[in-house]
């Protein structure tokens, strides 16, 4: 077998295929089209011919010929997240099954930042975009208007948005882990968000703010940053400050781990000290010593929804702006169960198996 030819610096043309092929350049076109006009030993001398010599199709120039992108774009705040890794995961195995190329950017959860990435996914002329913007309405969603290309929000979305979104009820599932806490018994919940700014995590904290208010409990907010290590330092102070909280509810997973080292540094025991219940389940959480309570998201539904209503507007859907609300799971495990007694001798904590509250 012959050896990639490199001929001035750039790699084989079309032609170069053809020659090794035995056949015109219109026959290679075809084959790489897949077009059915041509005869099948034919396509298989052009595609052992493309292997052959390390051929490399140009997409950009077939884009403009055909006026037609294969291209799509996802615009996430931090491909680190887990959350938005699978959801990229879960975007791109739909993407490949319809034809399509995923381009994934993030954006640093930088305002200006995701104007240059959702800026630079339109340079590839993509055929619509998904997006979880950096707070609640997509800020450049004009340079996307101006092109024609589509866009679709995903997980951080806001009522008042002109943009097709799917997300999650977040006001539901926080109210239900403000009641699962208040069942436990615990009166003083401190939230933990990134900052005061991201649509989803407001509606979190206000349905949460309003149960624990009810009942006459208080919920505290905590402003801790994007990065573990701000999470950990700023949950650290927190609770080094004192009074301390009875429960966590952190808003993220990136949030949930800093609170596990927080916690561990203050010496604090989960869940006789302190309750934690995260937004946002993984793997972990359930080895977890304690396995750590937490609020599910249909990571999978959500791509799925967000793809679906994407591929709807490319087929020509041009209805007005469609909001979609999935349900979410609240998994309920060690890390909220009953306090029991405590006493302390020495310094010296002992536990008893008596429950203060029955569960």
């Amino acid at each position: 077998m012959r050896e990639r030819v490199i001929l001035n610096g750039k790699l084989p043309s079309i032609r170069t295929v053809a020659a090794v092929a035995g056949v015109s350049t219109a026959t290679v076109s075809n084959v790489l089209n897949a077009r059915s006009s041509v005869a099948p030993d034919l396509a298989a001398r052009v595609r052992a011919a493309v292997a052959e010599v390390g051929y490399i199709a140009d997409l950009g120039a077939a884009r403009l010929r055909s006026r037609r992108s294969n291209i799509a774009g996802l615009l996430v705040p931090d491909l680190a997240n887990s959350f938005f890794g699978a959801l990229a995961a879960n975007l791109e195995h739909l993407a490949r099954r319809d034809g399509y190329d995923l381009l994934i950017v993030s954006s640093g959860d930088d305002l200006q930042q995701e104007a240059a990435r959702l800026r630079a996914l339109l340079t590839w002329r993509p055929a619509g975009i998904i997006v979880v913007p950096c707070e609640g309405s997509l800020a450049a969603r004009e340079l996307a208007a101006a092109t024609g290309v589509r866009i679709v929000a995903a997980d951080r979305i806001s009522a008042d948005s002109p943009l097709d979104s799917v997300g999650v009820d977040n006001r539901a599932a926080a109210a239900e882990v403000a009641r699962h806490l208040l069942a436990t018994g615990r009166r003083h919940i401190l939230a933990v968000a990134a900052n005061g700014l991201i649509s989803n995590v407001n509606e979190r904290i206000a349905a949460a703010e309003a149960v624990a208010q009810s009942a006459g409990a208080r919920l505290e907010v905590l402003h801790a940053g994007f990065t573990l290590a701000e999470n950990r330092a700023a949950i650290a102070r927190r609770l080094a400050a004192g009074p301390c909280p009875d429960a966590l509810f952190t808003l993220n997973n990136v949030a949930t781990l800093g609170a596990l080292g927080a916690i561990g540094e203050a010496g604090l025991d989960v869940p006789d000290d302190i309750a934690l219940v995260g937004f946002d389940d993984a793997e972990w959480m359930e080895v977890a010593a304690p396995p750590i309570t937490a609020v599910q998201q249909p990571v999978d539904l959500i791509g799925r929804a967000a793809w679906a209503q994407l591929m709807a507007r490319l087929a020509g859907d041009a209805g007005p702006p469609v909001e979609t609300r999935l349900q979410c799971t609240l998994k309920i495990r060690a890390s909220t169960a009953p306090r029991r007694a405590l006493t302390r001798s020495n310094g010296n904590r002992e536990r008893h198996r008596e429950t203060i509250w029955p569960s």
